[in-house]
């Protein structure tokens, strides 16, 4: 049985300027983002994830396209009337008033009564550990708890859909991972649909059920995220998505030749004499012993130590650049010296061609 769809977008469009100074921030996107799970939009800057929330939020109108919440038309909608809420990069709390109160405030709005109010700031704030909190104010909180503030009030009204604009950004790294536990935890708690916004990779990896990679204002590949690192439709995904070693190849009747000279093994189901980019992440690579059947020779360039592990930098024979990521071990197997000749070799069906 298929999961119901929460939101969708058909054929988004969204334009900015006139004429030749068209911009479009969104170009005929369409994606279904199903209940409950929490769904991360993940690009660089200027690639259209933004707008896209915003769309869904009210926040902007489309050039044309269609927005649906659970299979209605939204698209016209103004924010006060949908069952949306959004978290933004700035947390945008009340300095004047306590923490249950700004947790409530959005109930307070709706004219709910006060009890009920109470309740479920009450209650909220135990669902992101804040209890003993209610009475400060937030500007006595750190920047971790001003945003499980934010994330409460924001729950408080039982969204439909939860958007989250970039809202670790202001964490330093340490806070910053202990948020993604508490966000997905927050998420599959409550059971609402999350639809989050970032250019962070290992965010997006680490949280989500599924991604939707974004460049130039279009999706390039939706999907859960292992399947969206270890097998990326196109160049752009394979680069943003993690490290990615991509050397240019020629395929032959037993594998793939690289422009180097060497012949590594191919991926089932490719014509011969075709010229194309075979890619393999850092960790699928290998150091070998040099008398190793396929072992190919590269020059060490540079070691950057990592703690948990050691990127190795290397060129081929034809200046071919690739990196290994390796284990750090006790008995420092990783140190390796600029200029040292080693033989690599790439894990059994590492192998990846790329379609573009």
């Amino acid at each position: 049985m298929s999961q119901a769809i929460a939101v969708e977008a058909r054929n988004a469009v969204k334009a900015f300027g006139q004429g030749d100074a068209v911009v479009r921030a969104l170009d005929d996107v369409s994606v279904e983002i199903r209940q409950g799970e929490f769904f991360t939009l993940l690009g660089p800057s200027g690639c259209g994830k933004t707008t896209l929330l915003r769309l869904i939020a009210g926040f902007e109108m489309p050039t044309s396209g269609t927005i649906l919440l659970e299979g209605a038309d939204i698209t016209y909608l103004p924010p006060n009337k949908r069952p949306v809420n959004t978290v933004f990069q700035s947390y945008a709390l009340f300095p004047h008033l306590t923490v249950a109160e700004n947790v409530g405030f959005g109930l307070q709005m709706q004219g709910r009564p006060q009890a009920e109010v109470k309740e479920t700031a009450a209650r909220m704030l135990a669902l992101v550990k804040l209890e003993q909190m209610a009475n400060r104010k937030t500007s006595q909180l750190s920047g971790g708890q001003q945003q499980r503030v934010a994330l409460a009030r924001a729950l408080a009204p039982k969204p439909k859909v939860l958007l989250l604009d970039e809202p670790l950004s202001a964490l330093d790294l340490k806070l910053r991972k202990e948020m993604q536990i508490e966000l997905k935890r927050l998420q599959t708690e409550t059971g609402i649909t999350f639809i989050f916004v970032t250019h962070d990779q290992e965010e997006a990896l680490t949280m989500s059920d599924r991604i939707g990679v974004m460049s130039a204002g279009k999706l390039q590949q939706v999907g859960p995220p292992k399947d969206i690192y270890t097998r990326p439709v196109n160049r752009f995904v394979a680069s943003f998505i993690g490290d990615t070693n991509f050397l240019q190849a020629t395929v032959e009747a037993d594998g793939l030749r690289l422009s180097s000279g060497e012949l590594i093994e191919a991926p089932a189901g490719l014509a011969q004499g075709r010229k194309v980019t075979a890619i393999v992440r850092p960790e699928q690579v290998r150091l070998v012993n040099s008398a190793e059947l396929g072992a190919v020779t590269a020059t060490v360039q540079n070691m950057v130590y990592f703690g948990t592990d050691t990127h190795c930098y290397m060129t081929l024979a034809d200046g071919t650049e690739v990196m290994a990521r390796l284990q750090t071990t006790a008995t420092g197997d990783a140190d390796l010296t600029q200029g040292q000749n080693v033989a690599l070799r790439f894990a059994p069906g590492s192998v990846q061609v790329l379609e573009d």
